[in-house]
């Protein structure tokens, strides 16, 4: 039994495997019907598959390069609506508008809120005001 997962290839290979040990489980009634060498393979197969998947690098993030960009990566961290939003920041919903269509500058006490409120750098806040 190998150690450890070199290409794309093996791991589909293992996860082929994993496959049919799942299938035979399931039509069996559970793990429990499977002989303890075939539990002891698909616990083995399992962990070589989990320890590659975790070495797959993630898709970088564009990183905002906006103050309206950060809002809004913000707002959909938080699954929070413009509404929402600017209830939180306690303004209205017509300022916090006026901002994210670029109609209206951020003033410092708006800044202050989206850094307490948000959590966005206040050195980043700065650069883009």
């Amino acid at each position: 039994m190998k150690y450890k997962i070199n290409s794309e290839e093996e791991y589909r290979q293992v996860m082929d495997k994993v496959e049919t040990y799942l299938q035979k489980a399931t039509r069996g009634g559970g793990f429990q019907s499977l002989p303890s060498e075939e539990q002891n393979a698909l616990q083995r197969l399992s962990l070589l598959a989990e320890a590659w998947e975790d070495n797959i690098p993630l898709m970088p993030i564009r990183q905002p390069q906006t103050l309206i960009e950060m809002i809004q990566l913000k707002m959909y961290e938080q699954k929070l609506k413009q509404k929402d939003l600017a209830a939180l920041l306690g303004i209205s919903a017509t300022r916090l508008s006026e901002v994210m269509q670029g109609k209206r500058k951020v003033n410092m006490d708006l800044a202050k809120r989206l850094h307490s409120v948000l959590k966005i750098d206040a050195g980043f806040i700065l650069e883009q005001a």
